[in-house]
């Protein structure tokens, strides 16, 4: 029987056997759903970076350079971290090189194996890809700079109550599946006092946030190969 675990940081990874699993990074509040959606929308790639000053740099190699730190998009780049930025008939068929606080440093720490990008917004394509493979998994939760977040935990706690057939032991899992069961019928409410929601919150991004947290948007599964996000299946579109 496949186990399922839950990094509730890129910090704890050094914790976690990653080799021959499947690892679900996931930063819902923003980064994640930004790729999930630009991708379904006709964004050719996503290249994430950590550091901002080598992602700039690839405007050079006709990226469209896209960054955020604290939550506010940083000056002198095309885009920034929200999700309607990347629905546009401009980006479509654009690579993006992207860097954020939290979600494109979690998938740089997260190795070289399979790792699938997940959010709520294709929380059933992932699940639907996972109970297929039958393969142990491991999600990656972006975090807030190194320390647990809400928002994140809540999508491994559903990802966790839609898996069948999977051994979960792990205490992280447990609790994340606990806490979406007790939040999953107003995510909205219930993160209102987290502390990444407060931060977005005084960014006047509530609209944001309420697309972040909706279930199933798209269909599509954004895979990382040789570094590069893109969909995993050719022709996917919106639901």
């Amino acid at each position: 029987m496949p186990s399922l675990e839950i990094c509730f940081s890129p910090d704890l990874l050094h914790l976690y056997t990653l080799e021959n699993k499947k690892v679900v990074v996931a930063d819902i509040l923003r980064a994640t759903s930004c790729m999930v959606t630009g991708l379904a929308c006709g964004v050719k790639s996503f290249t994430p970076f950590a550091d901002l000053e080598e992602c700039r740099q690839m405007r050079q190699k006709g990226y469209l350079i896209a960054a955020e730190r604290d939550g506010q998009t940083i000056d002198g780049f095309d885009l920034g971290n929200s999700p309607f930025s990347y629905m546009s008939d401009e980006v479509a068929g654009k690579k993006v090189a992207f860097t954020t606080t939290n979600g494109t440093q979690a998938i740089q720490k997260s190795g070289k194996g399979e790792i699938l990008i997940g959010s709520f917004l294709n929380l059933q394509a992932v699940t639907d890809f996972l109970n297929a493979s039958g393969e142990d998994v491991v999600v990656v939760c972006a975090g807030w700079k190194g320390r647990f977040n809400l928002e994140d935990t809540l999508f491994a706690g559903a990802l966790s109550m839609n898996l069948v057939n999977y051994s979960i032991n792990d205490d992280a899992a447990l609790a994340a599946k606990y806490l979406y069961s007790i939040s999953k019928n107003n995510l909205f409410q219930f993160l209102s006092n987290s502390s990444h929601f407060s931060r977005l919150k005084k960014l006047n991004i509530q609209k944001d946030i309420e697309f972040c947290l909706s279930l199933n948007q798209y269909s599509n599964l954004p895979k990382v190969i040789n570094g590069i996000v893109t969909n995993n299946y050719e022709g996917n579109n919106p639901l």
